[in-house]
């Protein structure tokens, strides 16, 4: 196999940004209880679901008040220009793999203040209990 070598100078590029430094400053990943705990202050932020259309049909339904694009859809600019920049955005999916990928690439756009939902959206209902997830719904 051969290497594409101006590949891996973009990709070494990117990834040579998260430094154990900053990812200490400024970590990625936000708890389940958090969330609630910022819904319930009313603090300005969103969730943007990056789940498939089947995957809400079959597995968890959206919740209230997120923007939903899925990840295949996400990158395309009419997209990415419906994505606030002056709140934080909370990125889920149904566990948290994708929306890992989907945050690194966020932020490398711009979007800093972008943050991976820990254990996705089963996570969420796993660990908030029943009744305070059918109230996100």
């Amino acid at each position: 196999m051969e290497l594409d070598r101006e590949l891996l100078k973009r990709i070494q590029a990117i990834f040579s940004e998260f430094t154990p430094q900053k990812l200490t400053r400024n970590p990625c990943i936000v708890e389940a209880e958090q969330v609630v705990r910022m819904i319930k202050e009313k603090q300005p932020f969103v969730i943007l679901d990056i789940r498939t259309p089947l995957e809400q049909e079959f597995i968890a339904p959206r919740l209230k008040d997120t923007l939903y694009i899925p990840m295949h859809e996400l990158f395309k600019e009419e997209n990415l220009e419906k994505l606030p920049k002056d709140r934080t955005i909370i990125v889920l999916c149904h566990t948290d793999r994708r929306a890992t990928a989907v945050v690194i690439a966020l932020r490398l756009l711009g979007f800093g203040n972008t943050f991976v939902l820990k254990d996705g959206i089963k996570g969420l209902a796993e660990r908030i209990g029943k009744d305070i997830y059918r109230e996100l719904l």
